[in-house]
């Protein structure tokens, strides 16, 4: 699983607009329990001059994110990106184009409050527990009307806008990250228009007038209005999160190793070996490695294959290759070799440090060589392990078996072995509902890669966590192999079929 979500634990919408009839503003409404949030700005609706303001204010349960890093669910800091996602809800009223919204850390703790009303804003805290324009609690006001905010580096950011209808998707790592190691207390976030965007306010005094914020640099024209879903929106997949996202992927080319040949560029000549180490049939560090180097060799068989044999074939000046650690009792190392005037079948690694050997292994190396034909590979592709029903608290490793559609086995072939699986190098998976073709999960084959399969010796597979998929509804996977002759993605015409329920076993 390469990534994970966590859904927002608190949010409002906070105003200082007027209520119907325009004698009062609305600074003491509260929003905490709509099933949407909004922001605008209104210049001059009631008079010439007149501001009136609308932010959003969300937070997110970062225990969980620091109790999933210390469990070893979601990578160390460096080797993941946060994501807080919010999901564009359509509506009747008028949209605002060409804009930009900013998302800046919260500086204080702020309540929910259990509000309704973003009609006539008729739902007032009254010294009840929530949130509003002018106070982040029953008990504390604001120290700057509208919320306060903190605006250094690593606590601002913003997305811009073109039709006012597109989800707001922005990379806020650096401040979960402060959030999770306490650098700054988790108060959630606040979005809101660019100060030059909200609404123009002179005051006489060059100080906030009330509700009504002092912006001499700010619009004089309108922007209204952009809303998301809420917390408690009925839309499962449109609920605001944080979503972290990294590359898990391990490309194991144990199956898929080549000598190395002047046809194919530096970076294809290396390949990438793995070495798992399971005890008690968990993953465990080498306790003489730990984090630290481990080396490789390779060696041609015995007679029989049995073993390796002689020196090893890789060693430049006695310089063994030098693997290293990945994760916890995965360690890796990329080699390369050249075959001989003629190619030895079968390769042995072995992984050393000192004159302790940890493990050998087996590989049936493959030359390289040019063709006299274009091929345009069309595969045939299946996921092994897939049942028809899953549980939410279920994350499944999904297999996938690859074959060309061309492969052609001779008799002799068919009655020894398995079919072979094609190795993949670059496969990416996508999920959507079938009741409505919904993208639940989009290809996610970027910088973080975290829709990316893995491959070993065995072929292709994936991790799927059930719980981000919402129950009693039916989806499918599809998946895209990326063409390096056309620099694009391929997807692929089959569909793999099955249910989401929530059951106790």
């Amino acid at each position: 699983m390469a990534f994970k979500r966590y859904k927002a634990d608190a949010d409002n919408t906070i105003v200082n607009t007027f209520k119907p009839g325009f004698k009062l503003r609305a600074t003491g409404s509260n929003a905490g329990y709509a099933d949407v949030m909004e922001v605008y700005s209104i210049y001059g609706r009631e008079a010439s001059g007149s501001q009136e303001l609308s932010r959003i204010l969300v937070k997110f349960p970062v225990s969980s994110i620091s109790t999933d890093r210390t469990a070893g669910t979601i990578p160390a800091s460096g080797s993941v990106s946060f994501y807080l996602k919010l999901y564009n809800a359509q509506h009747s009223k008028t949209v605002p184009e060409s804009f930009t919204l900013l998302v800046s850390a919260v500086s204080q703790s702020w309540q929910e409050g259990v509000g309704l009303d973003l009609e006539t804003y008729q739902d007032d805290t009254k010294g009840n527990e929530g949130s509003n324009w002018m106070s982040a609690s029953n008990t504390a006001a604001w120290t700057n009307v509208g919320g306060d905010y903190l605006t250094g580096s690593g606590y601002l950011f913003s997305q811009s806008f073109e039709t006012g209808l597109e989800d707001l998707e922005v990379d806020i790592t650096s401040l979960v990250e402060n959030w999770i190691d306490g650098t700054q207390e988790n108060y959630g976030v606040g979005v809101h228009l660019t100060s030059s965007q909200e609404a123009y306010y002179s005051s006489s005094t060059g100080l906030d007038d009330g509700g009504i914020i002092h912006n001499t640099g700010g619009a004089t024209t309108s922007y209204y209005t952009k809303r998301f879903f809420a917390r408690g929106s009925q839309y499962f997949f449109k609920r605001p999160i944080i979503e972290a996202r990294w590359d898990s992927s391990t490309r194991d080319d144990r199956g898929n190793f080549y000598y190395s040949s002047s046809l194919a560029p530096a970076e294809d000549n290396l390949n990438t070996l793995y070495l798992y180490n399971y005890v008690r049939g968990r993953l465990r560090n080498i306790p003489d490695i730990g984090t630290g180097a481990i080396y490789v060799d390779l060696y041609s068989g015995s007679a029989n294959n049995s073993g390796p044999s002689g020196s090893a074939l890789n060693q430049s000046v006695s310089t063994p290759a030098t693997g290293g650690y990945v994760s916890t009792g995965i360690y890796s190392c990329s080699v390369s070799i050249t075959a001989a005037s003629t190619p030895i079948t079968t390769l042995f690694d072995v992984w050393y440090s000192g004159s302790t050997q940890y493990f050998t292994g087996t590989i049936k190396p493959v030359v390289q060589y040019a063709s006299q034909t274009a091929t345009k590979l069309s595969y045939y592709i299946n996921i092994t392990n897939l049942k028809s029903k899953y549980n939410t608290s279920e994350a499944p490793r999904f297999n996938l078996y690859v074959r060309n559609k061309n492969w052609s086995p001779s008799i002799y072939t068919v009655s020894r072995t398995d079919p072979p699986s094609t190795i993949i190098q670059s496969a990416s998976y996508r999920v959507y509902r079938l009741l409505d073709a919904y993208e639940a999960i989009e290809y996610g084959t970027g910088s973080d890669a975290h829709t990316v399969l893995s491959y070993d010796i065995s072929g292709s597979y994936f991790d799927f966590d059930m719980s981000v998929l919402e129950p009693g509804y039916g989806y499918a996977f599809k998946f895209s192999f990326y063409d390096p002759e056309l620099s694009s993605w391929i997807e692929q015409p089959q569909t793999f079929k099955f249910r989401v329920e929530d059951y106790e076993y």
